[in-house]
């Protein structure tokens, strides 16, 4: 038995732990996120779904540790932490930079173990090789607050209160640079499923560099549209739950 004992450090985090689950499914957080940002998807999903949510350096009781501000190393990192969760099927369900996370991590699951994951859930974010070029991260503070604003992907106690802003925007900064200066290194598809997700309106995703989630698997591949912007899951919670458990045989 694999000891998964303090939730591997502090990277992964079971809100409702499932221990009688058929299947388990990661999620990671956007720009800025942070693993409570799904507890709502972990609190609602069956006995049949075990969410593990996870949580990256220099946020809430992580705020302390050094930032990580590339993909690859933020996969390397989090593929690391979750192989003691592999004894079951693990899909992965990724929003935003999150997505591009997800994808890294299918990978290396492939090329170091050879394990094909139950299927990657790639919500609000361009496929990996639909790149564009982005400098949010270079912007000054306020720059970036306004950014966060726009999109609404911050909470608005957080985006109001000039000491937690302090606090939490060096790493919003990494996470942003993370994933603006992400280049996809071509190679062989994943074999997994994938299912992409995105909002009719979102200005950081066209409803073509999403549907591009295609071009990188094997496997069979589902395209969602939803109505909103880069956040449109907050209004659809139930059917993406829903699409989730269904598309997972759970």
């Amino acid at each position: 038995m694999i000891d998964k004992t303090e939730d591997n450090g502090l990277w992964i985090r079971r809100f409702h732990p499932r221990p009688d689950s058929g299947v388990r499914l990661a999620c990671l957080p956007h720009a800025g996120g942070s693993a409570s940002f799904f507890f709502p998807v972990s609190q609602a999903m069956p006995q049949s779904v075990d969410v593990l949510c996870v949580q990256y350096p220099g946020r809430q009781d992580r705020r302390k540790e050094p930032l990580i501000d590339n993909i690859p190393d933020l996969a390397d990192r989090v593929f690391e932490a979750l192989l003691p969760w592999a004894d079951k099927p693990l899909a992965l369900f990724g929003h935003s930079m999150g997505a591009s996370v997800a994808f890294e991590v299918a990978r290396r699951f492939e090329r170091e173990k050879g394990t094909v994951l139950a299927g990657i859930f790639a919500s609000g974010r361009r496929a990996p090789s639909a790149h564009r070029h982005e400098t949010v991260h270079l912007r000054d503070d306020d720059g970036l607050i306004a950014e966060m604003k726009g999109l609404s992907g911050t909470d608005t106690k957080v985006l109001g209160d000039e000491e937690l802003l302090r606090m939490v925007l060096p790493a919003i900064r990494a996470d942003y640079r993370a994933a603006e200066t992400y280049v996809y290194e071509p190679g062989d598809p994943v074999r997994c499923p994938v299912v992409a997700l995105t909002g009719d309106d979102d200005p950081k995703v066209t409803l073509a560099e999403s549907k591009a989630w295609g071009e990188h698997t094997e496997g069979p591949f589902d395209f969602h549209v939803f109505d909103g912007g880069h956040f449109f899951l907050a209004n659809h919670q139930a059917a993406i739950n829903k699409l989730i458990v269904d598309r997972l045989g759970a």
